[in-house]
């Protein structure tokens, strides 16, 4: 005789009957255990950002380096002394011919117009006189040279006599230059302005016409 199909629906499973959660200290005897391993390629693509940007920095810092606008250098190439006339009447004076070559480089890749550049000459803390350039081009990176001749007479201060005949018989003389250089940098369409000011303590030897010592350095 055949029992009766109970009529009631089957209760659901529990997930508990499903499976059974292993905790983590308990490992089936002959189990291993593997730790994570990352992929090289995520790890990669995680450097790559900072590798860029540090990339980025450093072209910039060069760039700037590059294109920053600096002073032009001038340097006092010849500085000859063409007459000296000593006047005994009536007070003692001097006049002094001077022919100065001016070397100006420009160390920017702008091109380099200067409106003016005018030199002091002095002598012992005394200005005796200036020469100006109206007018000149120097490329990038290049140099130009400017040449002029200058003329101080009435030198009758006698201490400055003094010294200067003094320094003619040992043959050397001590001269002071202060170059003023203004005008402009430009690129294509872009333009600096543009103004230096150096100080040269220069040393000639009167005997070959050459300097012997220069020391030159920029004023502010």
């Amino acid at each position: 005789m055949a029992l009766p199909k109970s009529t009631e629906p089957p209760l659901p499973l529990s997930p508990t009957h499903c499976y059974t959660l292993i905790p983590c200290d308990q490992h089936e005897e002959g189990g291993v255990v593997l730790p994570f391993y990352r992929h090289p390629t995520t790890q990669d693509c995680r450097r790559w950002p900072m590798i860029i940007a540090i990339i980025f920095l450093l072209l910039l810092s060069t760039l700037v380096y590059v294109f920053w606008p600096s002073d032009p250098t001038v340097k006092v190439v010849r500085l000859r002394l063409n007459k000296i006339h000593i006047h005994t009447l009536p007070i003692i004076n001097i006049d002094i011919s001077l022919y100065v070559s001016l070397k100006v480089r420009n160390v920017d890749v702008y091109s380099m117009d200067f409106r003016s550049l005018d030199v002091a000459v002095k002598y012992r803390g005394k200005r005796l006189g200036h020469v100006r350039s109206d007018h000149g081009h120097v490329r990038a990176l290049g140099s130009s040279y400017v040449h002029a001749g200058v003329d101080f007479s009435g030198i009758s201060v006698l201490s400055d006599v003094v010294s200067l005949l003094d320094d003619l018989a040992r043959g050397t003389v001590p001269f002071d230059t202060v170059t003023e250089v203004s005008g402009r940098l430009g690129l294509l369409f872009f333009g600096f302005p543009m103004k230096a000011k150096l100080f040269c303590a220069v040393l000639v030897n009167i005997n070959n016409q050459t300097i012997v010592r220069q020391t030159c350095y920029p004023e502010r």
